[in-house]
């Protein structure tokens, strides 16, 4: 347990710039988004993005990841003081998720928007920017860099 407590006391409520309290927020309404198209008027398309090897019934994959995308999206805004842990966590959701968009790529699947190699290719790209927006706008990326 002592190899743990330092992790542990980084991931205080460290304090974050207005600047990344804002991008914080924007990103767990857009998480927020995100889940309501889970439920709703996205669905089908999400459910395209779900690779054909996962095996489970696509729906309630997309259900299971909006619940997350949800959970997240409200942590972001609402409990600041484990924000940290919510960066580090969403993060990693952002991840398990990228085999999806991989998917759609290689797959050429129209969804969301995404109706041309090209923009499916350039969606890849935008994954390493999300991650490091979660862990940069929570402070968790702070942390990390400390701990390297």
């Amino acid at each position: 347990m002592k190899i743990l407590q330092p992790i542990y006391h980084d991931m205080e409520n460290i304090a974050t710039t207005k600047t990344q309290n804002f991008f914080r927020i924007l990103l767990g309404l857009f998480m927020i988004t995100a889940a309501m198209g889970h439920f709703t008027f996205q669905r089908i398309d999400f459910q395209a993005q779900v690779p054909n090897w996962v095996p489970m019934d696509k729906d309630l994959v997309v259900i299971l990841s909006g619940i997350v995308e949800m959970a997240i999206g409200l942590a972001l805004i609402s409990l600041t003081r484990y924000k940290i842990q919510i960066g580090l966590g969403l993060a990693v959701f952002y991840v398990l998720v990228f085999p999806g968009n991989i998917a759609q790529y290689l797959n050429g699947t129209d969804a969301l928007g995404m109706n041309t190699d090209q923009a499916r290719l350039i969606r890849l790209f935008f994954q390493p920017i999300l991650i490091l927006w979660a862990l940069w706008s929570t402070g968790a990326l702070g942390v990390l860099r400390r701990r390297s």
